[in-house]
């Protein structure tokens, strides 16, 4: 009896070691104990196997019913402790407001422009922003704290050294991070009740047309113009607003691109792609690092309006921002009847696909 006491002693440890469940290291402990009882009742009296496991099937017998019992205790116990669980607190329905964000938002509450029914707008909106670098970072970060309900980012880059210069919602631990993951981590930190999507990946038009299709106003705030071409055409195709900024050294533009409702598209504003060369990336000519938080800040400003419907937007008006010299200039842009994706207005104020 000793030596099966010792085999079941020997088996629970090795399933210790394999890091094995603990029902397997039962399994095997079962297995074990009916292979005694079988050899207890099948062997001859006197054989070697049945002396050496005791020669009497009686105390396996009376083992197995108490480890039944046992088992069986422990399971009644956990469905009890089950049951006198109380019930999770269920999810209050998009758009309805636990105490904890009421107090949040009550700054944006008492603002006679956005109110309960405004932020309750923004509780139900769906935004997504293209590039979680410069421009994206604060506009994440305040889109967060505005308290949109539910934000997409998509980016296929990683966090460099060489971004904490201006990019703030990264940081240093999070160098070779995708900068999607580093974004949800800062975002989930400044506000838990929002539904942050990250999606690591790069944009193609097919994927651009399903993230496009699930949020309500998309926010490009990407460096290189194929992207920033086609997010336009499928935003576009989609009927959705477009928020739309660059930046560059000093300089910073931004627009709202909205031909559904009457306004151009940005390829109704910037036709051609300027030559190579001629507009530099950050990384060839510099940028200021305060730069990308203005115009990211404009960014997210232009969504809450835009989603609240408080004040004047964008929609026509195409913002310059010089930083050097502290000036800004508002140019009117106008929708072009020659314009491939959208053909320019239309009275009906529907989109034309391209």
């Amino acid at each position: 009896m000793l030596l099966v006491l010792a085999l079941a002693a020997a088996l629970w440890g090795l399933g210790v070691v394999l890091k094995q469940p603990v029902r397997r290291r039962l399994a095997a402990l079962l297995a074990l104990w009916a292979g005694v009882v079988l050899a207890q009742l099948v062997l001859p009296a006197g054989n070697g196997l049945r002396e050496a496991t005791g020669g009497d099937a009686r105390p396996w017998l009376v083992l197995g019913i108490v480890g039944a019992l046992v088992m069986g205790y422990r399971w009644l116990l956990g469905v009890l402790r089950h049951r006198a669980r109380p019930a999770a607190a269920p999810e209050p329905p998009r758009g309805n407001f636990r105490p904890a964000e009421l107090e949040r938002y009550a700054r944006h509450i008492i603002l006679r422009e956005i109110g309960g029914p405004g932020q309750k707008r923004l509780k139900q909106a769906k935004v997504l922003v293209v590039g979680a670098g410069g421009l994206g970072s604060p506009a994440l970060f305040y889109l967060a704290a505005s308290g949109v309900g539910e934000i997409g980012v998509v980016d296929a880059d990683t966090v460099g050294a060489s971004d904490l210069q201006r990019q703030i919602i990264h940081a240093e631990e999070r160098i070779g991070m995708p900068k999607v993951f580093s974004a949800e981590m800062a975002v989930r930190a400044l506000n838990p009740f929002v539904d942050f999507r990250p999606y690591n990946r790069r944009l193609d038009e097919e994927s651009a047309e399903a993230l496009i299709a699930a949020h309500d106003l998309i926010l490009d705030g990407t460096d290189n113009f194929d992207t920033r071409y086609l997010v336009n055409r499928v935003a576009v195709r989609m009927g959705k607003p477009l928020i739309s900024a660059a930046i560059t050294q000093w300089e910073g533009q931004i627009s709202l691109y909205d031909p559904a409702r009457g306004g151009p598209c940005y390829e109704c504003v910037f036709p051609e792609r300027p030559a190579p060369g001629m507009v530099p990336t950050c990384a060839e000519a510099g940028v200021a690092a305060p730069l990308p938080g203005v115009i990211g800040t404009m960014m997210a400003m232009e969504a809450v309006k835009e989603i609240t419907g408080a004040g004047q937007g964008l929609r026509g008006r195409l913002m310059i921002h010089d930083a050097l010299y502290a000036e800004t200039r508002m140019i009117t842009v106008r929708p072009r009847p020659e314009c491939p994706v959208c053909g320019g207005q239309h009275p009906e104020g529907a989109p034309r696909a391209s």
